[in-house]
């Protein structure tokens, strides 16, 4: 649930973003978002375009 949350985020902003701001647009506690960006990265459904900002990879 929390990555889907995650992703909602980041496909709501439509553009990269830093992970402090997605953690606040999620509305997910630090420990739980940074698991489940972990887990997005392995999955690869979210890239960083540049360096410190992410967004969904469109997968």
């Amino acid at each position: 649930m929390s990555k889907e949350k995650v992703l909602q985020a980041m496909k709501n902003a439509g553009k990269a973003m830093k992970t402090g701001e997605i953690a606040e647009a999620a509305g997910l506690d630090k420990k739980v978002f940074d698991k489940a960006m972990k887990e997005l990265k392995i999955e690869g459904a979210i890239v960083s375009p540049k360096k410190c900002y992410w967004e969904a990879s469109g997968k």
